[in-house]
Formats: structure tokens, sequence, C-alpha cells
């Protein structure tokens, strides 16, 4: 399959997985059910271990069912190169934390504005990608994220008021305290791996097996330490349902789709294709779980192809304007 097309397709997954996994997520956590509510610090562990089982399946399906050939791989690229599996810490635990954020943000706020104020990534994103890439952004980039700044500051303003139902106060400055963190740890996380991708011939599905087992670690420790009492007493699986077990399948898949994005397209494209989710969720969203008013939700999806029209015209021009030394990573470079 050629290059262009694993790109174009790559950023399809994209796109549905990201609007799945919100609004699966948003549904979870504000589902009424009996019985306690699941832990988000026990579903992010299992994601991670539902990434790895997968990463090491691909493997074996590169290395024609050898279990031989995996054998070798996995000890030849984790366990006797140290120094490039721990490169992997790095961005493994601002994901962990990352992932355990998104949970708390949809805790506090609806599906849409949760996903146009998480377009603030692409700020971070690019300011990481000019200082640790040696890309050059262009006035008129600047500009762009200036503007999408404005205007993802409105959509928080405009939707709070807006909403006949809104958070209190507190729950929603709970939840985008927790969508800026995660836009910070999802820039810089995002940007570094990227350039360990770019920069290393080792296959990407066994760096996402380097990545899953810090996630594992660190995960686990961050559950035990925040949710120990609750899980010592009524287990890590407690209120555990169908649509539970579909966010964790849904955020293994994520960290796959993802790390493909990465080596066939780039972060920026990245931002463009999950920024189309945020018409696609604004409208299940409103249909299905009913977040919000047809007045907010126009508002929320005007200013959400507002966002996504500029982050299109950033990543044109940054294909025409970037260090001639990582133009070749565009364009779908088989790695």
């Amino acid at each position: 399959m050629a290059s262009s097309q694993l790109k174009y397709m790559s950023l399809s997954v994209l796109v549905l997985q990201t609007t799945s996994l919100v609004l699966t997520m948003r549904y979870s956590r504000t589902l009424q059910a009996e019985g306690p509510r699941y832990l988000a610090s026990s579903a992010v562990v299992l994601a991670e271990v539902m990434k790895i089982l997968t990463c090491v399946l691909l493997v074996f399906k590169e290395h024609n069912y050898s279990l031989r050939a995996l054998n070798s791989v996995l000890r030849q690229e984790i366990l006797y190169k140290p120094i490039e599996t721990l490169k992997l810490a790095i961005p493994s635990g601002i994901y962990t934390l990352q992932n355990n954020l998104l949970y708390v943000a949809l805790s506090n706020l609806d599906a849409a504005t949760y996903q146009v104020t998480y377009q603030l990534k692409i700020l971070t994103t690019a300011l990481f990608s000019v200082s640790m890439l040696g890309r050059r952004l262009g006035f008129y980039q600047w500009l762009s994220l200036l503007i999408l700044m404005v205007g993802v500051a409105l959509v928080q303003v405009g939707c709070s008021f807006m909403s006949k139902e809104a958070h209190s106060a507190g729950s929603q400055i709970v939840g985008v305290a927790a969508v800026l963190v995660a836009c910070c740890s999802s820039g810089f996380a995002g940007v570094y791996f990227e350039k360990i991708l770019k920069e290393s011939k080792q296959s990407v599905w066994v760096r996402n097996i380097q990545l899953g087992m810090f996630g594992f670690v660190f995960g686990l420790f961050g559950m035990l330490v925040y949710d120990g009492d609750r899980v010592r007493e009524a287990g890590m699986l407690q209120g555990y349902n169908a649509v539970t077990w579909t966010v964790v399948v849904l955020q293994a898949l994520g960290g796959l789709v993802i790390a493909a994005v990465i080596k066939y397209a780039d972060n920026i494209l990245k931002g463009f294709a999950t920024s189309l989710s945020i018409i696609l969720s604004t409208l299940i969203s409103y249909f299905l779980l009913q977040d919000f008013d047809p007045t907010r939700t126009l508002v929320c999806l005007r200013r959400g192809v507002s966002c996504l029209t500029l982050i299109w015209v950033m990543n044109k021009k940054l294909q025409d304007e970037t260090n001639p030394k990582y133009q070749f990573y565009r364009g779908g470079v088989n790695y």
C-alpha cells in the first residue's frame, strides 16, 4: 500500500477513534449506574496492557508468526538496548498523566467544550516542534496560533454562559485545568515521540511496546497511590461494564493509531485530524448524550469549524516553510 494511502487511512481512523473515545468516555463517567463508579486509573492500566499485547501480536505477524524471531527481536531491541528503551520513559510517564487527566476533564466538562478547548495542544505542539525539531513558523502561522488561543477562550466563556445546566464553577475550573495540563503534556510528549520514531530504525510497534511497558509501570503506581484503598476494598475492576470496556479498548487503540499517524504523517496533521472530531463529537453529543441545547451546539460547532480552518492553514504553510532537515518526515516515508 502506498505511503500516501497509509497516511490518509491512519488519519481517518484517528478521527473516528478520537470521536468515539471522547463520547464513550464522557458517557461512562456520567452514566448513573448502580454500585461504585469505575476507577479511571485502572482503565489506564488495562489500556496499556492491551496496547502491549496488541503490539506483540503485530511484531509476531511481521516476522511470519515465528516465536523464535519474536523472542529474538524483543530481546535485541528491548533488553539489549537499555538506553534506547529508557528514552521512552519520559513520554510514557507524560502520556500516563495525560490519560488520567482526560478522565478528570470529561467528568467535569461536556464533550464539545472539552474537544474545542483541547485544541490548544496545537499551540504547544507547534512550540515544541520549533524548539525540538528545528521547524520554523512564519508570521501568519504565529497569527493563526494567537487567533486559535482567542477562539478557544471564547468557546469556554460562551459555552459556559449559554449552557442551561452548566457545571458548577468549581467543576468547570477543575475540568479546564485538567485540559490545559493535558495540552502541555500532549505537545511535548507527541513531539518527543515523533523525534524518537523518526531518528531510529526500530519498528513502530517495538517502540510502542517500550512505551507501553513504562506506561503500565507508571499507571500501576498511580493507581496504587491514588486509589489503593478502593482497589484493596473492591478490586481494580469495580464498576466495570460493557461501556467501560469499550473505553479501555478505544484508549488502547488510540495509542496505536497515533503512533501510525506520527510515522506516516506528523503531529501537525494529527492535530488537524483530531480537530475534525470536534464536529462529530458536537453533533453526536447533542443527539445522543443531550449535553447541551441546540443554540449552544451551533455556537460550539461554528467555533470548532473556525479552529479547524486555522489548523488547516497552519499545516499547509508549515509544509512550505519547514526546515529542510525534517522535510522528508512528511509524505509518509516508510521507516
